[in-house]
């Protein structure tokens, strides 16, 4: 077993992300994936304003953005009105339209030039934990084998293996409610971003490749605890024409399915040697298109982590910090998500009424707009600060500060094996340069964000997090603060 070796279970969008950034942190790491090969039939077909940063910030949203469609906006709960991204603090003020199928090609293609092992028709059926490694057992083609591992990641969904094995509980809610969706061919579609809710239910329409599209949608029928038996396509346009008149010439369908509910936080996230990522962390109804984005984003937060633990970069306690800063998050996205499937099933008279209330405040109150959209897509994310002292900056997601006299913002220079030092002061920093595993990079702010206007220097987490800011005009002080920082956040 190499000392620095990972095992994840799980090559979806999370386990491939999580490679990646252990690959760029100079970890080796094998994933094991049931699958022969990537799905086409996509769950998730939106990628989230704080994705795409999370994208750009190792260089390889572009590709995402060429092909994927972006719409300034989002739907909650399917309100009428939609929410605008266009006044976010974001270079993507939009969602990204783009099938998970697609999307995983692009993040296997960037974990296996990074190095990463893929190993497909191969999965993880269970494992022993040791003092300093993981003894994983894995089902093959050809049988039963071991491998080992210095830490085991599961990112291998709801029922995952990893997680049960484990022995980490996972406590929720069971499912009360079947949403339907179907991949249909459309001869008559309707306009862009369509969706209809009425006392007969809610649907909405999407475009897909390849000329389909997909119908999703719930209805008083939908609110049941018992599987009614698989989706058909007589049911599917039935739903469709009770709530929109319409059936949209619906024919030839590739994937008709039922999605419940159902409500699941992990106790920990992490157990000794054992981490869990996305939906092996956290399950919930896919209202609003998160589920995948909050899962990159976890896998975003552990990779440096685990990274810099298994190459003697991180300080004590660094590890532990990842259930400390995602079971948060994890318990948002499950608040969230239940109180928008109470409006999705919202079909009485006085549930109307409440939508259109909601609905009129998205469309005339800008603050409620903007609170809505900042969590909808993550970038009101923060991890508070241990220090009641510290900056408030500290914790906060970094914008993409531009420089003066440069084309590259922050996000070009965040690097995942690394901290990066702000040097805003003019150089004045230029001696820590020298300090154990951060890069610096001096500059002065291009039209700084208000919270930043006063700041001489930053402490940037490799996830683009702030660690550390500093006002201080003396720069014998802001130099010792920023030793301080370093010091807290590198192993030296």
């Amino acid at each position: 077993m190499h000392p620095q070796h990972v095992i994840i279970a799980g090559g979806g969008p999370v386990g491939l992300w999580l490679a990646a950034e252990l690959r760029l942190g100079g970890t080796s790491v094998t994933v094991v994936e049931e699958r022969t090969q990537i799905d086409g039939r996509s769950k998730a077909l939106t990628i989230h304003p704080r994705t795409i940063e999370v994208l750009a910030s190792r260089g390889v949203h572009r590709p995402f953005l060429a092909e994927g469609l972006p719409i300034p906006g989002g739907h909650f709960a399917m309100l009428d009105d939609r929410l605008d991204f266009r006044e976010l603090d974001t270079p993507y003020r939009y969602t990204l339209a783009l099938p998970q199928a697609r999307t995983e090609e692009l993040l296997q293609e960037h974990a296996l030039a990074l190095g990463a092992t893929i190993v497909r028709g191969h999965r993880v059926t269970g494992f022993t934990e040791h003092e300093e490694s993981v003894r994983v057992q894995v089902e093959g083609r050809e049988g039963a084998y071991e491998m080992e591992a210095a830490y085991l990641a599961g990112c291998d969904g709801t029922r995952s293996t990893v997680r049960t094995t484990a022995g980490i509980e996972f406590p929720g809610t069971p499912s009360t409610v079947l949403g339907w969706l179907g991949d249909v061919i459309l001869d008559s579609p309707p306009p862009p971003g369509f969706s209809a809710f009425t006392l007969h239910g809610g649907a909405m329409v999407a475009p897909l490749p390849g000329g389909r599209y997909r119908v999703v949608g719930v209805s008083p029928g939908s609110l049941t605890a018992e599987w009614p038996g698989d989706l058909t396509m007589d049911e599917l346009r039935n739903n469709t024409v009770a709530i929109a008149g319409d059936d949209f010439g619906m024919r030839d369908p590739s994937w008709l399915s039922r999605f419940g509910n159902a409500t699941r936080l992990a106790a920990e996230y992490r157990r000794g040697r054992v981490l869990l990522a996305g939906d092996a962390a956290h399950q919930h109804f896919p209202a609003g298109g998160v589920g995948m984005n909050v899962g990159i984003q976890d896998a975003h937060n552990l990779g440096w982590k685990l990274a810099a633990t298994l190459n003697g970069r991180a300080p004590a306690g660094l590890l532990d910090t990842y259930h400390a800063e995602r079971h948060p998050v994890g318990a948002q996205l499950a608040e969230h998500s239940r109180a928008q499937t109470a409006l999705m099933t919202a079909f009485s008279p006085e549930g109307l009424a409440l939508r259109s209330l909601l609905s009129g405040m998205i469309a005339t109150e800008p603050a409620f707009n903007r609170t809505l959209s900042q969590r909808l897509t993550a970038l009101a994310v923060g991890y508070p600060a241990t220090d009641p002292t510290a900056h408030p900056l500290t914790g906060t997601r970094s914008p993409d500060l531009a420089f003066t006299g440069s084309e590259k913002g922050l996000f070009a220079r965040l690097r995942a094996d690394a901290h990066l030092l702000l040097d805003l002061t003019g150089g004045h920093l230029g001696d820590l340069a020298a300090a154990q595993g951060i890069a610096v990079h001096a500059a002065t702010l291009d039209h700084p964000p208000t919270a930043w206007t006063k700041v001489r220097a930053a402490l940037i987490r490799p996830d683009g997090h702030v660690a550390w800011a500093g006002e201080d005009r003396d720069d014998a002080t802001l130099f010792m603060a920023a030793d301080k920082a370093i010091a807290a956040s590198v192993a030296r």
